[in-house]
């Protein structure tokens, strides 16, 4: 009679805590980029509330984008040098504090000031997520984690407008916008003592020496290439886009002192490895595309058509579900089909958004969010195709000891791509609005335009990526190697591995094992 390898319950308890870590982590995640999304809908609110200026309501949504962007690339660093299971519960810990001290805000420059710390803890949160899949996960397995948080992604940015409505309906108008930062304090609380059972510990000799020097010039070169586009409404003239080169200036002197420290918190390498160089590109287009249209939607419903905020935030729904659905799909199938997978979502959001304009253009009235739902479901699938799938792709090459810092300079590439596409779209959407004296039908769908650009140039991008991978054997993560018991699979050697006599790295540890 046959009998299971001794080794397969421990096999199958190592998968499942696992699962179990990255649920934590998909947690935290979908807390801090719903509050990218969710304080649109409850800026009426907050401005009845707290009686807040224009300025004031603008850096309440810009002030989190631009210390989330800050602090992406030096919290990933931290977490390959020391260890991402305490910089993880660091984050997490200080993102339910403030979100606390937010939902308390007596004045507008209280709940700006927390922002800009909420801002900041996500930001050392996100990285984290992205390395610590690298490190559990391999093969099959981690395209179905990024999947996983492709899903999330998709979710938290187009449902947080739906979850803002519910809860300034059920509080009221004046106090209700309290309860958008108070919903994160019970989950975090939760999540914190299951972060420090279920995360990996860090390995003995782990520690590995930092680069303040690198952090301070990326630090302030982010800012200053940043700012510009997050405040573009509020400032005026050609002074402050000055700001601009001298941001790129030091973002150069960045990259020379990198190339030539010997512990780097950027590994400018990776730039000379298509995947990643071309994966990044990817994403900052597309992300530009893709934030941008809840912006200028949003505000097409409530302020052009009278929306409530539940209303809106129910309008994105369709988005939400495909872009759920289909992530999960897409993170099963990427390993099988690579950059074409990425190629063909792209090509659906385009059409899908195309549909939109359609239905914007032939029922503009109060009933156009019946006429874009089924765009937006396609829109939305197309969507969960690219977000995940482009993630495993880029960093399938990365080595997991460096995942945190690569994931950093991926997601801040995203943050810089939602600010561009937003000030780009916003200005046009704007423009259009006082050109047409309200027509904010007319505005949507102008700002529209921009948006399908922004998508039709990551297009591009993929598929150029596509036809050089094609001749080179790449796009595409290499497939798992199944070890018996069913443990977590070993990684084959991509295009930059050792030689085949060199013994293959140790699988990934169980989450909470020693080292």
């Amino acid at each position: 009679m046959r009998t299971e390898p001794t080794s397969q319950p421990t096999a199958v308890r190592c998968a499942r805590r696992r699962w179990q870590a990255l649920a934590v982590c998909l947690v935290a995640a979908f807390m801090t980029l719903l509050d990218v999304s969710i304080v649109n809908v409850a800026l009426p609110s907050i401005r009845t509330g707290l009686h807040a200026s224009e300025s004031g309501l603008q850096w309440i949504v810009s002030g989190y984008a631009l210390t989330f962007g800050l602090v992406l690339v030096s919290a990933g660093r931290l977490g390959d040098a020391r260890s991402r299971r305490a910089v993880f519960m660091a984050g997490l810990a200080l993102f339910t504090a403030s979100s606390a001290v937010a939902g308390v805000a007596p004045t507008v420059g209280w709940l700006v000031a927390a922002r800009l710390v909420q801002g900041a803890a996500a930001g050392v949160l996100q990285p984290q997520t992205a390395g610590l899949i690298q490190q559990l996960f391999v093969g099959a397995e981690r395209g179905r984690a990024f999947g996983a948080l492709g899903a999330v992604i998709g979710i938290a940015t187009a449902v947080g407008p739906l979850l803002g409505g519910v809860l300034i309906a059920l509080a009221g108008a004046e106090d209700g916008w309290r309860w958008v930062f108070y919903v994160n304090v019970p989950v975090g609380l939760a999540a914190l003592p299951l972060a420090r059972r279920l995360l990996p510990p860090p390995r003995f000799g782990e520690r590995r020496p930092l680069d303040p020097v690198g952090v301070l010039l990326l630090g302030v070169g982010v800012v200053c290439v940043m700012l510009p586009f997050v405040q573009e409404r509020q400032w005026h003239g050609a002074g402050p886009w000055l700001l601009l080169p001298a941001g790129l200036a030091l973002i150069a002197v960045f990259a020379l002192w990198e190339r030539r420290h010997p512990s780097p918190i950027m590994d400018m390498a990776l730039f000379r490895r298509r995947s990643y160089a071309l994966g990044t590109a990817v994403a900052v287009l597309y992300f530009a595309g893709f934030t941008a249209v809840f912006f200028t939607y949003t505000l097409y419903l409530q302020i052009g058509l009278g929306y409530s905020a539940l209303a809106a935030g129910a309008a994105m729904t369709p988005f939400a579900l495909g872009s759920a659905v289909a992530a999960a799909v897409g993170g099963r199938v990427v390993a099988r089909y690579g950059r074409a997978l990425v190629a063909a979502g792209l090509a659906v959001v385009a059409a899908g958004l195309g549909a939109v304009l359609a239905a914007v253009e032939l029922r503009p009235g109060p009933d156009v969010a019946w006429f874009t739902a089924v765009p937006l479901l396609v829109a939305g699938a197309g969507s969960g195709l690219v977000i995940a799938p482009n993630q495993t792709i880029t960093l399938a090459e990365v080595p997991h000891t460096g995942g945190g810092s690569a994931a950093g300079v991926l997601q801040t590439g995203q943050r810089f791509g939602a600010a561009v596409g937003i000030a780009a779209t916003g200005a046009v959407f704007f423009a259009a609005v006082a050109r047409t004296h309200g027509d904010w039908a007319a505005a949507f769908r102008h700002g529209l335009f921009v948006v399908v650009g922004f998508v039709l140039a990551a297009f591009l991008t993929a598929l150029y990526d596509l036809a050089g991978g094609s001749a080179r054997g790449r796009g595409r993560p290499h497939p798992p190697t199944r070890r018996p018991g069913g443990a977590a699979p070993r990684e084959r050697p991509g295009p930059s591995a050792p030689s085949p006599r060199t013994p293959p790295a140790p699988p990934p540890p169980a989450p909470g094992s020693a080292a």
